[in-house]
């Protein structure tokens, strides 16, 4: 097959591609349309809400429990227990159930719908334990409560206040050094079960219980296999494809595009911004494998300031060459060999690789679909369903810039004068790229000078130091406009850095000290008011000085853009400064991305910032309340609003 027919059968590949991105979104609205209907819709139930758990003390010393069993769902009479430490073990009388052939343990006696029992000889605290399953085959992992009898001075142990997110299922990696164990046999199933963790802390005096939401793919996968986990994904990832995930791709694209000159047909921007998608999509799906090998997050150990400051400079020398200060070039013995198989019409090499890094480095963010896929990779192992659906997720996310690629001939100016000044363009368009890169490793300060430069010298640029006279085009005019409001935005920049400011968005903040310490003076909690801690020990310690209080956790970073606009405008908000007013919030920094942040990311279940964990007074999680990425005032309030005391 020559170069001119493998040239033909990529584009009809990318056209293909591009074709089915379209009819995706369709599929996964209607399969996410009937996951929502209320029977069936969401896969198998959590164990809180197939088991559901009453306990009551009687009048001559006794415990009643009784189960409400979901329809469908059945209980072990042989794995309703009870025992405890002293070696004082109470009795528990059952009821007679149901016997069942069961594909776990053989023939045994089960439960449906309804049961109860008595627990008697109780002479100090002690743990309940039982099990079910799904009739369907989903087996859940045994459950335990410890009961602590109300006149009993002993308050409830680390297992016991571990009880809701053992139920809950949360991944091993999310647990404390504390061992969980279990007398009851594990059971298998043909469905992804949670494996059963508790996560405390005994260290420092503090106790931490956590319960994560990580049943995102199981249950898609539970209710339609894997095409429909691939077609959520797809959708999942449109739906990102306007939010700062993918937008500081857009300028990278149209750059690439523009490059092209009067080479640009549909066709051919179709090709590139095809490649850059295949390859964001594919470094998904890396991602996704190196989460099941290492258990880490590629994406999150990738913003180590080298690998930042790295590509921040290969931008800046992108923008030095859009100048033409330089032109970048093969060497010739290469560029002969590319030429002979592409001819004239680019490297579709490169788009593969701004499009691999991109997704890497660039957009580092952390969405739920993304931590979902994560921690199922990470719970089950299974990296082929959970790499399958990070290629979707970026494949969705890629759709926007794959429209910019078929679009952009028509929108971008051809080769000629324009062609001088859009080179330009994009020249400041790098340069902004790399300062915000930039402003995950560098200091406020410094950053805002940077920003104060570079709007100085478009500013310069656009003309907006030169004087125009009758005969000037009304184009000439507009951009001595921006251009003047491009040097006054330098200048306000400037001001800001040389007092201190640390964001570009509010480079005259330190000029409000006193509306600062008014707010302060008034009790409005900022985020530098927050605890910071950046090391497990840290953690334990804020725990214990906030034993009996609920908590906020907040995973934060210098890098993470979302951070800084939940500090900027979610913190602030009124509903949420009086949602805060009794709870103690943990700022849970992991800008170094080192040893001690990974095992902070590993104890709490978290894949990246922002995250968002909301603890009871007795510090265990609150089922429902965790949030990640995109956050807002409404959202932080719910979520508070079930922690508060």
């Amino acid at each position: 097959m020559n170069a001119k027919a493998l040239s033909r059968l990529s584009l009809r590949a990318l056209w293909g591609v591009f074709l089915i991105s379209l009819l995706l979104p369709g599929l996964a609205a209607a399969q996410s349309f009937d996951l929502l209907k209320p029977k069936g819709g969401s896969g198998p139930l959590s164990p809180e809400a197939a088991f559901q758990v009453e306990t009551e003390w009687q009048d001559d010393g006794t415990l009643a429990v009784s189960f409400d069993i979901a329809p469908g769902y059945y209980l072990y009479r042989e794995h309703l227990t009870v025992s405890a430490e002293d070696g004082d073990t109470p009795v528990i009388e059952t009821q007679p159930g149901e016997m069942k052939d069961d594909p776990n343990f053989g023939t045994v006696e089960v439960w449906h719908d309804h049961t109860e029992a008595v627990v008697s000889g109780i002479t100090g605290p002690f743990t309940l334990h039982w099990q079910g399953c799904e009739e369907k085959g989903l087996c859940y992992p045994p459950q335990s409560r410890e009961i602590v009898p109300p006149d009993g001075a002993a308050t409830a142990s680390a297992s016991g206040a571990a009880q809701s997110n053992q139920a809950a299922g949360v991944p091993d990696y999310a647990r404390s050094d504390a061992p969980a164990s279990s007398s009851a046999p594990a059971a298998s199933s043909e469905a992804e079960s949670p494996s059963p963790a508790a996560s405390n802390s005994e260290e420092s005096g503090s106790e931490l219980s956590l319960s994560s939401d990580d049943g995102l793919v199981a249950g898609i996968a539970a209710k339609g296999g894997w095409a429909l986990v691939v077609a959520s994904f797809f959708g999942f990832g449109l739906l990102l494809a306007f939010t700062p995930c993918v937008l500081p791709m857009v300028p990278i694209v149209a750059g690439m595009l523009g490059a092209q000159g009067k080479d640009l047909t549909p066709a051919r921007g179709l090709a590139l911004t095809g490649t850059y998608v295949l390859a964001m999509a594919v470094a998904f799906g890396l991602l996704g494998i190196v989460a099941a090998w290492s258990g880490q997050n590629l994406q999150f150990l990738m913003q180590a300031p080298p690998t930042v400051i790295a590509l921040a400079l290969l931008f800046a020398v992108l923008a030095l060459s859009s100048f033409g200060l330089f032109e970048l070039r093969l060497p010739q013995a290469l560029t002969n060999k590319v030429s002979s198989v592409q001819g004239r019409r680019g490297t579709l090499a490169g788009a593969a690789i701004l499009g691999f890094t991109s997704t890497l480095i660039v957009g580092p963010c952390v969405t739920a679909p993304l931590a979902g896929a994560f921690l199922y990779i990470a719970q089950t192992g299974d990296a082929g369903l959970g790499a399958s659906a990070l290629f979707a997720l970026g494949l969705g996310q890629g759709v926007l810039l794959m429209a910019v690629g078929l679009f952009g001939s028509a929108i971008l100016p051809r080769m000629g004068e324009w062609m001088v000044g859009v080179n330009r363009a994009f020249g400041f368009v790098f340069l902004g790229v790399a300062i915000w890169l930039l402003s995950r490793v560098v200091t406020g300060p410094a950053i805002l000078a940077l920003w104060a430069l570079l709007l100085i010298g478009a500013g310069v640029a656009l003309g907006g130091r030169d004087r125009f006279g009758p005969e000037s085009s009304g184009l000439r005019r507009t951009g001595g406009a921006l251009g003047v409001a491009a040097l006054l935005a330098g200048a306000i920049e400037g001001i800001g850095a040389a007092s201190g400011a640390s964001d570009p968005l509010r480079p005259l903040a330190p000029f409000a000290a006193s509306q600062t310490v008014a707010a302060a003076s008034s009790g409005v909690l900022t985020e530098d008011d927050f605890t910071h801690v950046e090391t497990p020990e840290a953690l334990d310690a804020a725990l214990a000085a906030a034993k009996g209080a609920p908590v906020m956790l907040i995973t934060t970073a210098e890098w993470c853009t979302e951070c800084a606009t939940i500090a900027r405008e979610v913190i602030p908000d009124p509903r949420v400064q009086a949602a805060l007013r009794d709870v103690t919030p943990i700022a849970v920094d992991v800008t170094k991305t080192g040893a001690p942040q990974q095992a902070l990311l590993k104890r709490l279940g978290v894949i990246g910032p922002p995250t968002l964990i909301f603890l009871n007074p007795d510090h265990t999680e609150a089922q429902g309340t965790r949030l990640i990425g995109d956050v807002t005032a409404p959202k932080l309030t719910t979520s508070l609003s079930e922690i508060a005391q």
